[in-house]
């Protein structure tokens, strides 16, 4: 479980997140939705252990983060802007980021790019990805390591309509082994698709 208590982050002077208090309950998918600035994203990076609180705590798992953790210990993140090395190709990469933890095989890497769609496209390097293609590959990382929490922002993001099945599918999936997902969106109606409960954020603030 996730547990925010009056969790607040001032930067330059302006509050992006006010006093939040929250629990995320287990195997449950949330959805975040809020025009640009309204502290989605920020709300992801202080559970991620991205973002230190001015106040208040975040717990997870009976650990508080930044005191007792400074990270979660099984965690998937798609975060803002994230890229891949445009050098390397899929395979390559996501070999790279196993590294750092060593608990998934080569095969477990072979069938992510497979759940994703890119299996035929292991090879090509990054830089020559579509948005969509490097968008899948970024959905790979986060599902790689079958971690208990996983953070997603605007994983919609440059997806076709066949992207966005593949997303459906893989957050049911996830959702079914028992996976605590946190979205966070735009819009409202996407979220309502996959969510088992979906909440307004409003000058960092969960309404």
């Amino acid at each position: 479980m996730i547990k925010l208590d009056n969790a607040t982050k001032t930067i330059n002077k302006k509050t992006v997140l006010d006093h939040i208090s929250y629990e995320f309950e287990d195997g449950k998918i949330y959805g975040l939705y809020g025009i640009n600035g309204s502290g989605k994203t920020m709300l992801l990076r202080a559970v991620a252990g991205l973002l230190l609180l001015n106040s208040g705590t975040i717990e997870i798992d009976n650990q508080i983060l930044n005191k007792d953790i400074d990270f979660p210990n099984s965690i998937g993140i798609i975060i803002e802007n994230m890229e891949m090395l445009g050098e390397y190709d899929a395979f390559t990469n996501l070999e790279i980021i196993s590294d750092i933890k060593k608990v998934v095989s080569k095969d477990d890497i072979n069938n992510v790019l497979d759940k994703v769609g890119l299996k035929q496209f292991e090879k090509l390097k990054v830089r020559k990805y579509s948005l969509g293609m490097k968008q899948r590959l970024n959905i790979a990382q986060a599902i790689m390591e079958k971690p208990k929490y996983l953070l997603l922002d605007e994983p919609f993001n440059a997806l076709d309509d066949s992207g966005r099945s593949m997303l459906y599918s893989i957050l049911k999936e996830e959702k079914d082994n028992g996976t605590t997902i946190i979205i966070a969106h735009h819009y409202r109606e996407e979220l309502l698709k996959v969510c088992d409960v979906v909440l307004e954020i409003k000058d960092g603030k969960i309404m």
